[in-house]
């Protein structure tokens, strides 16, 4: 019998999963069966049951997550909550096409080695000593963020190859001399991209679906808007993690005269310049002046479509390579279908009534306070995750909700939960996407991943509740 003919329950790859299956269906059940809270839309609670199932599937994977969410699409129309359309409005969503599009857009970076030769271009002129490699390598990331909205393919494509060279130019292996080098540039390049994917509306997949959630509740905020707010302490933090992970967690080798030399022989064997890599540069350029500038006349789906379609027509991208790029593709299947439920659930009450009922447990709290304890709960529940996107699937909006009926203004609680849900990437080995990549490098041991993302998790929070609430008064956010 072939895998494909064999049953759905024989092709799950342990029985672990079918259990988690089993669970994700009663749990999902269960709340499709309450009754509707007083004031909300009888159809509430289904959609609610509905998505449950889906991002307890996204996060315990008995299947993949898209493969949950045909499920989700499917049950909705066939017990008549909502009709097809309705089911199905979330694929219209400009944020999903945004995210869908950004993602080609970052294999055109690969594929023509200008991120890498960026890399190296920094390297020639900062890798004197192994701080400044950490500065350069985070540099890269900072300046390729604002338009590759995947971090795992800015850290896992582009700059992780270029820190394992170097690593192996230094004689630092994983099994025998992890702490040559090899270590600290790990942990640098991970702590280092959640700051950059919270300091762009682009930097991150999340970052869209955050402002898309609270929409609803009259919250915009542009792309221009979006850096600004973060620029200070995201290029505080910048500053501060290479220095403290060098005192923290330092590397054997302090200088490296070599590395310089290194940069210089991998730009020699990459040539000059190539004409892709000068028009994904253009590209480059019109996306972040667009996306700055422009957002009063363009959307930022529509910016990114521009960008697309200026990679198509320049034959940088193939048609080929959009249909390849399969992690866009998955992503806009579950992001659709997280955003229609997540958007239902608002328009059926469901979060205004969670909001309220949570608020009576804050009764005294002023706003400030409760936002601060809202953020530090939702920044730590991030153990619990393996996925930036399923956490902020499943808790943000009734945060967000929560803290507003406090008394928070909107347009502060939305950065700071925005913010926050790039920052908490760094606390585990599995809890964001470059993660398990960087884990399975084996430079760093799963203690020190541990106790370093807890450390740096502290120097976050301070350096963005303080500097940035500082920086935010200042801007008139409250």
């Amino acid at each position: 019998m072939s895998s494909l003919t064999k049953p759905l329950f024989l092709r799950l790859q342990h029985t672990t999963d079918l259990l988690k299956l089993i669970f994700c269906i009663i749990i999902g059940g269960i709340f499709w069966h309450l009754p509707e809270p007083l004031g909300t839309d009888p159809r509430g609670m289904k959609v609610f049951g509905v998505f449950l199932f889906t991002v307890l599937g996204v996060i315990l994977k008995p299947l993949p997550s898209g493969a949950i969410c045909i499920f989700s699409l499917l049950v909705l129309p066939l017990t008549s909550v909502l009709t097809f359309e309705e089911t199905f409005i979330g694929f219209s969503n400009p944020v999903v096409w945004l995210i869908a599009s950004a993602f080609f857009i970052a294999r055109g970076f690969i594929k023509t080695g200008l991120g890498l030769r960026l890399a190296h271009i920094l390297l020639k002129v900062m890798g004197k000593n192994s701080l400044g490699i950490a500065y350069g390598m985070a540099l890269t990331d900072l300046l390729l963020a604002p338009a590759i909205p995947s971090v795992t393919a800015r850290i896992g494509g582009i700059v992780y190859p270029v820190v394992l060279s170097i690593a192996k130019a230094f004689g630092s292996d994983p099994d025998h001399s992890p702490r040559r080098i090899g270590a600290f540039l790990i942990q640098t390049i991970f702590q280092s991209g959640t700051v950059t994917s919270a300091m762009f509306l682009t930097a991150m997949a999340g970052n869209p679906m955050v402002l898309n959630f609270v929409k609803p509740y009259g919250v915009q905020i542009s792309w221009t808007e979006w850096a600004i707010a973060a620029i200070a302490p995201g290029l505080l933090s910048l500053l501060a993690i290479p220095y403290l992970l060098h005192k923290i967690y330092p590397p054997e080798f302090k200088e490296t005269p070599q590395a310089p030399q290194k940069s210089r022989e991998e730009l020699i064997a990459m040539g000059g310049i190539k004409g892709d890599e000068l028009a994904m540069l253009g590209v480059f350029f019109i996306l972040v002046f667009l996306w700055s500038i422009g957002s009063a006349w363009l959307s930022a789906t529509l910016t990114a479509f521009i960008g697309l379609a200026l990679l198509l027509v320049l034959q940088v991208l193939t048609w080929e390579d959009v249909l390849k790029e399969k992690g866009a593709w998955d992503t806009l299947i579950w992001f659709a279908t997280l955003l229609m439920l997540a958007g239902y659930i608002t328009k059926f009450g469901i979060a205004d009534w969670f909001g309220l009922v949570v608020k009576g447990h804050f009764i005294g709290v002023s706003w400030g306070w409760g936002l601060v304890t809202l953020a530090l709960i939702y920044f730590y529940a991030h153990y619990f995750f393996a996925s930036n996107l399923a956490h902020i699937g499943a808790l943000l909006l009734p945060f967000f909700v929560v803290a507003v009926n406090l008394g928070a203004p909107a347009k502060l609680t939305a950065l700071v939960f925005g913010f926050t849900s790039s920052l908490f990437g760094s606390l585990t080995h599995f809890g964001s996407g470059p993660a398990p990549i960087l884990y399975g490098a084996n430079f760093v041991k799963i203690a020190d991943w541990w106790k370093i993302g807890f450390a740096m998790s502290v120097l976050n929070i301070l350096i963005w509740g303080l500097v940035g609430g500082i920086w935010w008064k200042l801007l008139g956010i409250f």
